[in-house]
């Protein structure tokens, strides 16, 4: 089985640029805008398909390392925001994605200017052109929102990049930028038109699910997800690698570990959209709090929907809070409407969400965590076969993160 990298992608891009509106004010689906523009220059240039689609992913995550610092500040430990920190965090994150090229120095040199006034004072030529034209397309969007440009606007927006383009990157990347920047891309990069252009533009790019690729795609959605929180932020990590771990457990192929260490990676990339001050609240969620973290759920589904082929492992990453008495959300699947491994991700998630720490309980041992699960499964609210192997299998990791598949 192959998974479209290219749309998985496009899902990660929207989960990121939600990220930068909340934390930066930036307008929704900015990456999504930069990676469409940044292939389209790339075309022009005669790239070819494996060069523009490393290139145009990298635009859309240009602004990956959000999450981090938003992280560090909350836990003490004083990251400063400085764009070389943001620039190095942001490559090392993509270096987790098996591209078909190079892609050394694409986000890192992202907010070089060509004249030698950026963070790194380099200067045209002494460093890669994708990140030139990412640089030329990200600063040109962040201070005109292309998306609300009109035609008539367009020759005097022009004008002004043309007289002021080395403000903005290289001349070459600007050159680039203002032959493709017409009537018709304005059209394209409008909020309502954005998800079918940036899949119409980018080439087609597809990885074997028993790559071992698939692990760092899902360790890459993992810091990012993870990283929204202070209190979860192993959640979704430590989920992925129990699930891989409970697949060993019922010998499960390559391909089926791959697919269930994905899904499970995967499970709540929705919650990006959920605000952090209600993920992060210390006392009891009120009803309409509550109404708002279960919307998640239907955010991942959504989003995962997008993705050919990609219906199980979209299923059971949305089912992880469906209970098999029917009493779950968000869509009330009962027990004979959820397979073994919707159950199993629902297992693992209850466990890891019991065993680490949270804003209103402590990390507590593989002992004190059973009994929970254990209870719920006397009532009929999660399967107690899988329940019961847990207890076996994840006894040895009490108090302990479980390495990931790439490290054991």
């Amino acid at each position: 089985m192959k998974i479209a990298m290219d749309m998985l992608c496009c899902v990660f891009s929207n989960a990121l640029d939600i990220i930068e509106q909340e934390q930066l004010g930036a307008s929704e689906r900015h990456g999504m805008r930069i990676g469409v523009i940044s292939a389209a220059m790339g075309r022009h240039l005669g790239y070819d398909e494996d060069k523009l689609i490393s290139m145009a992913i990298c635009a859309m995550f240009h602004d990956n390392a959000l999450t981090e610092y938003s992280l560090a500040e909350k836990q003490g430990v004083g990251i400063e925001r400085n764009m070389n920190l943001h620039c190095e965090v942001g490559q090392a994150n993509v270096s987790w994605l098996p591209f078909k090229t190079n892609i050394d120095g694409f986000i890192l040199y992202h907010h070089e200017r060509g004249t030698g006034k950026g963070p790194y004072r380099k200067r045209e030529g002494e460093y890669p052109e994708e990140a030139a034209l990412i640089a030329a397309a990200d600063l040109v969007d962040a201070t005109y929102h292309l998306q609300r440009i009109t035609p008539a606007d367009l020759p005097s927006l022009k004008d002004k990049l043309e007289r002021e383009a080395e403000a903005y990157s290289t001349r070459t990347a600007m050159n680039a930028l203002l032959e493709v920047l017409d009537e018709e891309m304005l059209e394209c990069l409008k909020d309502e038109n954005i998800y079918q252009t940036i899949e119409h533009c980018l080439p087609k790019w597809e990885v074997e699910l028993s790559d071992p690729s698939v692990i760092r795609i899902a360790g890459f959605v993992a810091r990012v997800i993870d990283y929204k929180s202070e209190f979860t932020h192993r959640h979704t990590a430590q989920i992925a690698n129990r699930a891989w771990r409970m697949a060993e457990h019922y010998g499960y192929s390559k391909e089926d570990k791959a697919a269930l260490f994905l899904a499970a990676g995967l499970h709540d990339i929705g919650k990006i959209a959920t605000p952090t001050a209600v993920l992060e609240k210390p006392g009891r969620l009120t009803d309409e709090e509550f109404g708002i973290i279960k919307e998640h759920v239907r955010h991942s589904h959504d989003w995962l929907g997008r993705v050919p082929g990609f219906e199980k492992i979209r299923d059971w990453a949305a089912n992880h809070h469906e209970k098999i008495d029917g009493k779950g959300y968000s869509f009330g699947k009962s027990g004979e409407e959820l397979d073994f491994n919707s159950r199993l991700i629902g297992c693992i998630d209850i466990y890891q969400a019991v065993c680490e720490k949270r804003p209103y309980h402590d990390a507590r041992s593989h002992a004190d965590t059973m009994p929970i699960l254990n209870d719920m499964a006397d009532k009929g609210q999660i399967d107690a076969k899988i329940v019961k192997d847990m207890d076996e299998v994840m006894a040895e990791y009490s108090l302990k993160d479980l390495p990931s598949p790439l490290e054991s």
